[in-house]
């Protein structure tokens, strides 16, 4: 069920995202100046739905939609705006394309809340851990949830990411750090440079959580959630320790080395090796 519900829910986004953005490229021959006003795609479908000619917006009251400055700044768009003229057959169709959106829009919304229950069900921990879309996308990857708990934490790690790491190791570059975890919120907290010391803490982390939610009874969460505190210390502790470094720690300072130019312009380090050696040279010279 989880499998055929995350399938289904990235296709309603696909569906959704091209839908919304025809109607933003149809309307727009009428009211150009309303896509950079409207940014959110379910609210640019309810305004234009109630608005149809961009001559009633003065009168419409757009509240229940869009923040008060918003509306302000559309009604004072709609007044001059540079679009061409529609007529009513062509506001009619672009209004039924506004449903479908609005529609689609309203079945993802339910179709996220039974996908979330259903992982708060049969995979608690890893949904504490990771959150309900990554989870399920590890669950669909890998087949099933059972299936998954064969995995070790550095297969989950990279799960998802299967074409990049045999281009890698066909170049001889560096593999890939992560796959679908990545989209996890505590990797998105994370800065550039941690989050492939924390993406492979998260995939220890998960597979562990994966194997008890397989395997045990019930549906507590509890080891998840402990899990995902650790994490975030962890997360904190490296932050610290560049901030301690940027602060002027003792620890971590360049060492500063001294360099000796030749007659020819180069420049060679001054070692203590090399010191001793030229002591014993003049001492040598001396005799």
């Amino acid at each position: 069920m989880i499998i055929q519900a995350i399938g289904l829910l990235d296709d309603l986004d696909k569906e959704l995202n091209t839908y919304a953005m025809r109607v933003r490229e149809w309307y727009g021959w009428h009211f150009p100046e309303l896509t950079k006003i409207v940014a959110d795609n379910i609210h640019y479908a309810k305004a234009v739905k109630m608005m149809g000619n961009r001559v009633n917006a003065v009168n419409l009251d757009f509240s229940e939609i869009l923040p008060e400055e918003v509306e302000a700044e559309l009604k004072e768009a709609a007044v001059i705006s540079m679009g061409t003229e529609v007529n009513d057959l062509d506001l009619s169709n672009i209004r039924e394309l506004c449903d479908q959106v609005l529609a689609l829009s309203e079945y993802r919304a339910q179709l996220y809340d039974y996908l979330k229950s259903r992982m708060n069900t049969i995979a608690p921990n890893l949904t504490a851990l990771v959150g309900e879309l990554v989870g399920a996308r590890l669950i669909s990857h890998g087949g099933s949830l059972m299936n998954l708990a064969k995995q070790p934490g550095s297969t989950i790690q990279i799960l998802g990411a299967e074409k990049a790491l045999f281009r890698a190791l066909k170049t001889k570059h560096a593999t890939p750090k992560y796959g679908l975890i990545y989209h996890a919120s505590l990797i998105g907290q994370a800065a550039p440079k941690h989050k492939g010391k924390i993406s492979r803490s998260l995939a220890a982390k998960s597979a562990l959580a994966i194997r008890y939610d397989a395997l045990a009874d019930g549906d507590d969460n509890s080891m998840g959630l402990e899990s995902r505190i650790k994490l975030e210390t962890r997360l904190r502790v490296l932050e610290g320790k560049e901030l301690g470094r940027s602060a002027g720690s003792t620890k971590g300072k360049p060492k500063i080395e001294a360099y000796e130019k030749d007659r020819k312009g180069g420049g060679a380090l001054i070692t203590p090796a090399k010191i001793c050696y030229v002591i014993a040279k003049t001492r040598l010279a001396l005799n």
